[in-house]
């Protein structure tokens, strides 16, 4: 890690998770605490809103495993190896604000910058075995590179300390509102998209997550 931010190269963020919902990742950008979340974050050393956001997709599949210390059940993870498409958000910020968030994701403290030249040359990056500290280098758009992290490994979680673990009702509807609010989809097919993937299946119906959303 390099200690002085670079603070006009800019990338994508590419989110998946709760950070799909604009006001959770000012959580990480601003500092403070979610709305059903038990974690108040410390913010990035640039505290400036996302220059551009864009919905998108990636090919894989989300799952969910390990225990989220914020929300409590499984926390959201990407895998690349399944098929599948897995609806996302793309959010233009400065190295360094990306570098932040992905430290306060990790349970790290945030103030450095990561160095990316490898997930930027070979598309992959493993930091540590824990949670978030893979990085992915997952296409270009706009002449910035797309970024996200992940666990190590897929959907068996083997890397992580816990196994495939089903996600709690507040982070549902942290993802909910992220999915309506960036994809425009509706309670009956953001239910029957998070009730099917790995780890909440045979814990979430469609029709449980539906009266989740109300």
């Amino acid at each position: 890690m390099s200690t002085g931010p670079r603070e006009e190269e800019l990338v994508w963020y590419v989110a998946y998770g709760s950070n799909l919902h604009a006001a959770r990742l000012a959580c990480y950008l601003r500092g403070g605490r979610p709305d059903g979340a038990a974690h108040t974050h410390p913010g990035c050393r640039d505290r400036r809103p996302a220059r551009r956001t864009v919905a998108t997709a990636l090919p894989g599949t989300l799952y969910f495993a390990g225990r989220s210390p914020a929300w409590g059940g499984g926390s959201a993870f990407y895998d690349p190896s399944v098929s599948g498409e897995v609806p996302c958000r793309a959010y233009l910020l400065t190295e360094g604000q990306f570098s932040d968030i992905a430290a306060q994701e990790m349970r790290r403290s945030p103030g450095a910058d990561l160095d990316l030249t490898r997930v930027l040359a070979e598309g992959r990056a493993e930091l540590g075995p824990g949670r978030y500290e893979t990085l992915l280098h997952v296409g270009t758009l706009d002449g910035h590179p797309l970024l996200t992290f992940t666990a190590p490994r897929g959907v068996a979680g083997a890397a992580l300390d816990a196994a495939l673990n089903a996600p709690s009702a507040a982070y549902l509807r942290t993802l909910a509102a992220g999915l309506a609010e960036s994809h425009a989809w509706g309670p009956w097919r953001t239910a029957g998209y998070l009730a099917t993937r790995p780890g909440a299946a045979g814990h979430w119906t469609p029709a449980a997550v539906t009266a989740l959303l109300g």
